[in-house]
């Protein structure tokens, strides 16, 4: 279900995250357009609105926790967390590491992540889906469930298909097509 919200958060990622120019991804794709996620889920506005739709798409998933990889997520997860506690129903937010720290507690997973727990997944951007894929496994060598993947924006390049095809319940906010106009999902 649409409202001014989401005409809103497009307005404001069309207006703070779209990049025009020469870009490598993170899956190692050339483009000429890149989309700069952290731009909108670091804006307080963007934040806001991010954290209240994924929000209401977890919690109908019955997810009791939110993250996914360091840096794209922590964002995302932290707005969730955030609107959850204004909103009375609290939902942690964890992250995971690219690398397990040599010091500390030497955890891949960190925050209040319990073993077992439902999980969502989250991302600014999913491209081929390999930082998602990667986020997945590490939960689940934690002991915990995915019921959900949500990504801000997806570039429509093959990442939300294989995550369907390993069986994980997705959705993305905005989409892009092959010229890097975005709409909502």
């Amino acid at each position: 279900m649409m409202d001014k919200s989401d005409d809103r958060l497009l307005e404001v990622f069309k207006e703070h995250a779209v990049l025009r120019g020469d870009f490598t991804l993170t899956s190692g794709l050339k483009t000429s357009y890149y989309f700069d996620g952290r731009m909108v889920t670091l804006w307080p506005e963007g934040a806001y609105l991010i954290g209240k739709k994924i929000l209401t798409i977890i919690m109908e998933a019955g997810a009791e926790a939110v993250g996914g990889m360091t840096m794209g997520a922590d964002p995302i997860a932290a707005a969730v967390a955030v609107v959850s506690h204004l909103e009375g129903e609290p939902i942690p937010a964890f992250i995971v590491r690219s690398d397990v720290k040599g010091h500390g507690t030497q955890k891949r997973v960190e925050g209040p992540l319990k073993a077992g727990s439902k999980v969502a997944i989250v991302d600014d951007v999913i491209t081929t889906g390999g930082s998602v894929l990667r986020a997945i496994d590490a939960v689940e060598a934690e002991g915990c469930r995915v019921v959900k993947v949500v990504v801000v924006l997806d570039r429509q390049q093959g990442g939300t298909e294989e995550i369907r095809r390993r069986g994980y319940d997705f959705a993305a906010l905005l989409t892009a097509d092959a010229e890097g106009e975005v709409r909502l999902a």
